[in-house]
């Protein structure tokens, strides 16, 4: 059959192309007509970027998507034709999911299922971290997994501190429940930090944008004890005197925090029925499509743009020159 898929064909370079696929799943593999695929911005640009070595160009990038399963692969049991599914998939009309395919919750919106995805990359802070129910996070970084990780640590019963150079982004995380917001241009964050906790600062910080510069920076705003969970992937060179960050975590007096990496594939992907490992990206999926369908987790006002495949250039320029306008992007492959 004939599939239209998005291909990175050069550095900063995106198309829509069709090609032949036979799209017959192996086992466990699902086969999905897809009515909508999401970006996601700091990895997909990355590697559009040329900057991504295990994404060599020409390059068919993808991260999540919903839409009709039109097969299963033998030993599937949770899904049959004619669902509705939420997957990690390409950007593609037809696809194969290779890893997590789960049903919809009934009369849940697709263009909100899909952040599902983006919401499990967040979790897996909540899931490496010691954080309980009262203590005070900070985030730095407020773009999708930022915003959703704040979220999350927001409805496990944190304090969240959200720290986000974008008043818009500083708007959003208010309007998703979110208890502080802050732009690190305008207020001192450890300044900010220490007057919120009363001198304490907090038990966990978490680096959501993959910037290295703010990761050693983020120890100043851990409590004795703290921790600092790693949730960006950091990409770009960063030469520093690694000393005095050893030091906060090495002495008392300096912290003794703890750093801790929250890579989201350091789970396994999927859940264990014998229950000897409790956590599993699939389980996390499943309990984020019932936190957006309870409505506890709010993903609307992520979505910022819904385009046509043909436009995806477009689409991937606004991620990366005008962050306060594209946030959660969806191609839509009805338009095509």
């Amino acid at each position: 059959m004939q599939t239209r898929q998005i291909v990175f064909t050069a550095p900063n370079q995106s198309e829509l192309q069709i090609v032949d696929a036979l799209l017959a799943p192996g086992p466990g593999e699902v086969a999905l007509e897809l009515a909508y695929t999401l970006i996601s911005p700091g990895t997909e640009l990355a590697c559009l970027a040329g900057t991504e070595q295990w994404a060599r160009m020409p390059f068919v990038p993808g991260y999540a998507g919903v839409g009709t399963v039109s097969a299963v692969g033998a030993g599937v049991t949770h899904l049959r034709e004619g669902d509705v599914a939420f997957s990690y998939t390409r950007h593609a009309s037809h696809a194969l999911s290779r890893t997590v395919a789960l049903p919809v919750p009934a009369g849940l919106d697709l263009r909100q299922a899909i952040f599902a995805r983006m919401a499990a990359v967040a979790m897996t802070a909540l899931r490496v971290s010691d954080a309980e129910l009262g203590d005070h996070v900070a985030i730095y970084g407020l773009g999708l997994v930022g915003n959703l990780a704040a979220q999350l640590f927001t409805l496990a019963g944190c304090e969240v501190i959200g720290i986000e150079l974008s008043p818009h982004r500083c708007e959003l995380a208010r309007a998703c429940g979110v208890a502080h917001a802050i732009d690190p241009a305008a207020v001192d964050p450890v300044a900010y930090v220490k007057e919120i906790t009363h001198g304490r600062m907090c038990g966990t910080v978490v680096e959501a944008i993959g910037l290295s510069p703010l990761a050693v920076e983020a120890a100043k705003l851990a409590s004795n004890l703290g921790e600092v969970i790693l949730l960006g992937s950091p990409r770009a060179p960063f030469e520093t005197d690694v000393t005095p960050l050893l030091r906060d975590i090495h002495l008392w007096d300096s912290g003794c925090v703890t750093y801790k990496g929250a890579h989201e594939w350091r789970l396994p992907t999927r859940h264990d029925p014998s229950g000897r490992v409790k956590h599993s990206i699939e389980r996390n999926c499943e309990i984020i499509l019932g936190l957006i369908a309870s409505g506890k987790l709010h993903v609307a006002t992520l979505l910022s743009h819904v385009i046509s495949p043909v436009a995806c250039q477009e689409a991937y320029l606004g991620l990366r020159d005008r962050k306060d306008v594209y946030l959660g992007v969806l191609f839509d492959w009805s338009q095509v």
